[in-house]
């Protein structure tokens, strides 16, 4: 097996482009993929140095495929609490909530955040899924008065410890106020933006939430000025960083086919608090019960891997125990990283397994998560204080 390298897709006119296609293009990526039926951009560069600009100093992502859908109407909050297990009789307007959308059976659908805009409007900002029409059809049965749609809204990610002192130069120093997953409007150009302090990187860094497509360039070439000093770049936010931060993704880390309890994600089903929710029956009974699988990290021997574009079986004395589902080689780390479902019995650290990777059967580890701390929730002020002696310097 051969990673499929030089590997392409065209463009078509069935597939959305975002607010930033044009900029994403003239800045130089040329590596799209499709994400939410709409093109999603991916390296612009090549993947180490983005690791390290996104580690280091600032990148820009247009996450063009990450679609919100917006669910409004005077039932809005009864309506969400009911397409998830977690509790969200405390979210506020400008707050955001990381949440998981389940099936009868208790699956997982997708992960979104969900963002309070107001009262009675949310957006789910979510991962490549057909939440609008899952969504709209949970409303045909519901009984409840809700609107749900596209939000028809455009993300770009800023991303990394310098993003703070981009953001503060370009929005001034109030954003430094906003706290770790809340969300606040800021004008730019005479039309309003929301900008979350949210993002994929583990990193500390925000997301902002375009509507005006028109201003798609100006935004971009913006925060490219305005992160010059800093010395901002486009770039993907990396795979490698999500893994060494134990970020999971859906669909491939996590299906329908898992339980927030395989996954590690069982804090966010709070059955005390919510009576009425989609699989709440379910989840309830698999809350009482030891789940018979367990996401777990891995270090896999040898050389440098390209990452896995499918899952690659997991072996133990010959007999198969699970499944690797992501790969990425960490530069800092100097070592493969990757995470995986496994039997539950199987899932204690320093249990070893065999994978068939692309270049031959591998040994696999397990290892603690995250393999690197997260940084998302690192003090913005104090960021932009070491931005400022690192220029200084």
């Amino acid at each position: 097996m051969i990673p499929h390298k030089g590997a392409r897709i065209g463009f078509q006119p069935r597939i959305r482009k975002g607010a930033f296609f044009e900029a994403a293009w003239r800045y130089g990526c040329r590596d799209f993929s499709v994400y939410n039926r709409t093109y999603i951009s991916s390296t612009f560069s090549d993947p180490e140095s983005e690791y390290w600009q996104v580690v280091e100093k600032v990148a820009l992502w247009p996450a063009m495929g990450e679609r919100q859908v917006e669910i409004s109407g005077p039932d809005a909050g009864r309506f969400v609490q009911y397409l998830t297990p977690r509790d969200m009789s405390a979210c506020a307007v400008g707050q955001c909530k990381y949440v998981l959308i389940t099936a009868p059976d208790g699956g997982i659908l997708c992960d979104p955040i969900a963002l309070r805009i107001e009262k009675d409007r949310y957006w789910l900002s979510t991962s490549d899924v057909d939440l609008e029409l899952w969504a709209k059809g949970v409303a045909v049965n519901a009984g409840m008065r809700v609107s749900i749609r596209d939000a028809g809204v455009t993300v770009i990610q800023v991303q990394g410890p310098q993003s703070a002192a981009l953001m503060a130069h370009l929005f001034g120093d109030d954003i430094l106020d906003l706290k770790y997953y809340w969300a606040v409007q800021t004008p730019f150009q005479g039309r309003d933006l929301v900008i979350s302090r949210t993002g994929w990187s583990g990193e500390l860094g925000y997301e902002i939430y375009l509507s005006a497509h028109d201003q798609g360039d100006a935004l971009f070439d913006a925060l490219m000025e305005a992160g010059a000093p800093f010395e901002v770049a486009p770039g993907c936010v990396n795979q490698t960083r999500r893994i060494e931060s134990g970020i999971l993704s859906q669909g491939v880390d996590m299906t329908p086919e898992e339980s927030p309890f395989d996954v590690g994600l069982g804090r966010l089903v709070q059955l005390d608090k919510v009576t009425d929710c989609i699989g709440r029956e379910a989840l309830l009974a698999l809350s009482k019960k030891p789940p018979q699988r367990q996401l777990v990290g891995l270090t896999v021997d040898g050389q440098r891997l390209a990452g896995n574009e499918t899952t690659w079986p997991l072996l133990r004395d010959g007999n198969p125990v699970g499944k690797l589902t992501s790969l990425a080689y960490s530069p800092r780390l100097e070592r493969n990283l990757a995470l995986g479902l496994v039997d539950a019995a199987q899932a204690g650290e320093g249990t070893a397994f065999q994978v068939e990777t692309w270049d031959g059967v591998r040994k696999a580890t397990v290892t603690a998560l995250p393999f690197m701390p997260k940084r998302q929730a690192s003090d913005p002020r104090a960021a932009v204080l070491a931005a400022q002696s690192r220029q200084a310097g």
